[in-house]
Parts: C-alpha cells; structure tokens; sequence
C-alpha cells in the first residue's frame, strides 16, 4: 500500500505542476514509513518540501496556496500529530469555501498515517477520524487496499475540496495487485462513484459486516471462520466515512437483516454510531437484530503492550456476529 499511494502521488505531480507535496521529513528521509520516498529527488525541493515541526504551519501554508491556484498535499506524520492544526482544519479549511460563498476552492489533502497494530508509543496508534467527519465542509476516506490506495489518493487530489486521507499504517506493508497503467476517473462523476462509494468485497447471506481501513482485513478473516461454522458474511468495505454511502449498506442489510460495524476508533460518539442510526432509520423493518458496533473502548489509546485487547480483534467481531445471530 505504501508504494501505491507513493505511485498515486508521482502520476498526480506529474499530471498537474500545481501539486506541491508538504511535511516533515518527507524529502531525502522519504517520511516515517517511506511513502514519499523519491519523490524529492524527482520532482526538486519546491514541488516536495521539507517542513517544520509544525503542523498548524504546515496546514496553514497550505491553504494559503489553495487560495493561490495550488493543490497542496499535506502529510501529518502521526494520527495524534495532527492536533496541533485541529483548528486551522476545522475552523478554517472547512469552512472558506462556504464563507466565500464558493468563490475560494480549497483543493487540500491531509495524508494521515492512521491506527493501531504497530505496537507504537503514545500519540502514535489513534483514530481521530470521526471528529472530522463530524466537521461539514471536509470529505474524510480510507482504503483498505493498495488498488484503492492508488486510485483514491489521485481522486482526493482532485477533488475541489478539502480531503482528510487516512491511511491506516498496520496496512502499509499488505500487498496486492495494482493496474498503474489504469485510466483514473478525476472527474465529479468519479468522485462520486469511485471515491466516496462503498465497495462490497464479500458477499453473504446472514449478517452484513462494515468497516474502513485496517478492519477490512479483520473482517474478511472473520467471514473465512464464520464461514467454517455455517454462516455467511457480507462485507462491506465503506472507503468513505463523509460523505457515508448509506445505499449500498441498506441495500445489503435489507438482505440480510443484521448489522455489525467495526471500527479501530473508539466506539462511543464513533463513526459506526450514525451508521447504526441512520440503518435503524432506513431499515427497521429489515432488522431480525440490533446493529452492533465493534471498536476501541473509551479510553486514551493504551501502551503497546495491552493495544491487542484495546483494538477490534478477530475474536470481538465473532462474538458480535454471534449475538446478532442469536436475535
């Protein structure tokens, strides 16, 4: 994944000069976890800049240069980084283009290596990717795959407005193939189906499962032992958290008629929370159970050492699956 996202971003540097990749290290060093590795040396210091520690600084300049035609992409290092330009985000780039009355486009991508499972240090494992969501004014995605990594980063570079990419970091090392030569829609249209589109990856017949990011892999392992016990999984991999493709869940919970959603960010106020209303809403009729949500506990993401009891592991979404089959 890693590498794909480095290939989504040369074929969007070579696409368009007012890309301008931003961040700290992300130069010679190539960032943290190497994804923009090579890019400096190809493109030179002005198009891939080495940053300040300073994210505020680094989100701020950026928006600046959207105002002037550019299209900044920024990196934030760490999830728990990115709080320091909490209020330069929200305040600020979600809201200019509505305060402008659309006369300001702010065509700015914030990269966020994002979760747990890297037995990392504090600040290092978060998922703060709801409260983002909950900002009007930002588009917030997540793949789960190299391919998606590789098409999604070039659409989010494209989009008229301010994209929040998480990427999930327990991820950046999964392989799987990636058609470089492939024809990316960059238009509103592919925005629309390509970006923010639900993507079924498993069909089923007894519960829907959904997720984003990391937990993709933990629900296709979920779907091969339940499958082992008689039961058939759906699973929904949503990409997008904002805007939420709310069809193609109803549509497969109408099916099935139960609902688990799992997710690494804390449970409480989380994403999965207006997924299992806005389902409850849709669907209620369909419903044979209660939509249950699987996810991290509320409370400050833990030391590495006790993070497999804090993160939604194979054994929590099972046992969710089986509660909602027990209705």
């Amino acid at each position: 994944m890693a590498r794909a996202i480095n290939a989504g971003l040369r074929r969007a540097l070579e696409r368009d000069p007012k890309v301008v990749l931003m961040g700290e290290d992300i130069g010679p060093l190539g960032g943290v976890f190497r994804v923009t590795d090579g890019l400096q040396k190809d493109f030179g210091p002005e198009r891939v800049v080495d940053t300040p520690l300073a994210e505020s600084g680094i989100v701020g300049t950026a928006i600046g240069l959207a105002m002037a035609g550019y299209r900044p992409v920024c990196e934030i290092q760490f999830d728990g980084f990115i709080f320091p330009a909490y209020d330069q985000i929200t305040a600020q780039l979600a809201k200019l283009t509505y305060r402008s009355q659309g006369d300001l486009s702010m065509p700015v991508v914030i990269r966020v290596p994002f979760g747990g499972g890297i037995g990392a240090v504090e600040h290092h494992s978060e998922s703060p990717e709801a409260l983002f969501a909950h900002t009007p004014g930002l588009r917030v995605v997540s793949p789960s795959t190299a391919a998606d990594a590789y098409t999604m980063i070039q659409q989010a570079i494209a989009s008229p407005d301010p994209v929040l990419f998480f990427e999930p970091k327990s991820r950046y090392w999964d392989k799987g193939e990636v058609d470089l030569d492939a024809d990316v829609d960059l238009t509103e249209s592919g925005l629309t189906t390509g970006l923010h589109a639900a993507r079924t990856v498993r069909e089923g017949t007894d519960v829907t499962t959904v997720g984003y990011g990391p937990t993709v892999k933990t629900l296709l392992k979920a779907a091969d032992v339940a499958a082992q016990e008689g039961h058939s999984l759906e699973v929904i991999d949503l990409r997008s958290i904002s805007p939420l493709d709310f069809d193609a869940v109803a549509a497969s919970v109408e099916r099935t008629g139960r609902l688990v959603v799992v997710h690494e960010a804390p449970v409480f106020l989380g994403a999965g929370a207006e997924i299992a209303a806005r389902i409850t809403e849709r669907c209620f009729y369909s419903l044979e159970a209660p939509v249950l949500r699987v996810g991290g506990f509320h409370t400050p993401y833990p030391a590495n050492t006790h993070e497999e009891e804090y993160l939604p592991n194979l054994d929590r979404v099972l046992d969710a699956v089986d509660r909602v089959l027990a209705y």
